[in-house]
């Protein structure tokens, strides 16, 4: 025969405290454990995800390409070089008054892709511009002085015949936009870093 306390099966509270905080102190147990458990899972999970994440970051070579300083001193008026920026040519023209005035002077509401000379220039006599074409990504002629220049008197995409202006801006052909300005800044008089 089994003897049963009389105040258990009425539902009074055990007298054992052992047994008091296990069934009244149970829930806080749990919970602290589910919680400790989870915040466990997600630092293994983002130790695990860190040799990914940080193969994302770009090398020390791209760091390095980042930003470009260049001296524009040695640039005569009328000149323009071509350096590289981020494996992209950028188109640096030192204008004449002449392509200043033309430049300036344009009726912006002809264009195509509508934007004045001074929102393309810093200074107006220097022209930095990324020497891609926005059609198909070509590198338009007309910077050396032997190269045709187009209709317009700025630079010449032989692929497909668009023609831009001494600001970069297309005017003839199937190119949808004008050459993109990059980020750049003037650090004094001669000298730009581009990035």
């Amino acid at each position: 025969m089994v003897n049963v306390n009389s105040a258990t099966l009425a539902g009074a509270e055990p007298s054992d405290s052992r047994e008091r905080e296990k069934t009244g102190g149970e829930g806080t147990r749990r919970d602290f454990l589910l919680l400790a458990a989870t915040a466990v899972g997600a630092v293994g999970a983002g130790l695990a995800a860190w040799p990914f994440i940080s193969s994302m970051r770009p090398a020390a070579d791209t760091l390095a390409e980042a930003t470009l300083e260049v001296d524009l001193s040695p640039i005569e008026t009328g000149q323009a070089i071509t350096v590289v920026w981020r494996k992209k040519p950028v188109f640096i023209r030192h204008r004449t008054a002449d392509e200043i005035q033309k430049a300036e002077s344009q009726n912006v509401a002809e264009l195509r892709d509508p934007q004045p000379d001074s929102e393309r220039v810093k200074k107006p006599e220097w022209l930095v511009m990324i020497g891609i074409c926005t059609h198909l990504g070509c590198i338009p002629l007309g910077q050396q002085p032997n190269d045709p220049t187009g209709n317009y008197g700025g630079w010449f995409c032989p692929c497909h015949g668009s023609h831009y202006d001494e600001s970069g801006r297309i005017r003839q052909g199937p190119a949808p936009r004008n050459l993109a300005i990059p980020q750049y800044e003037f650090i004094d008089d001669t000298t730009i870093r581009l990035g």
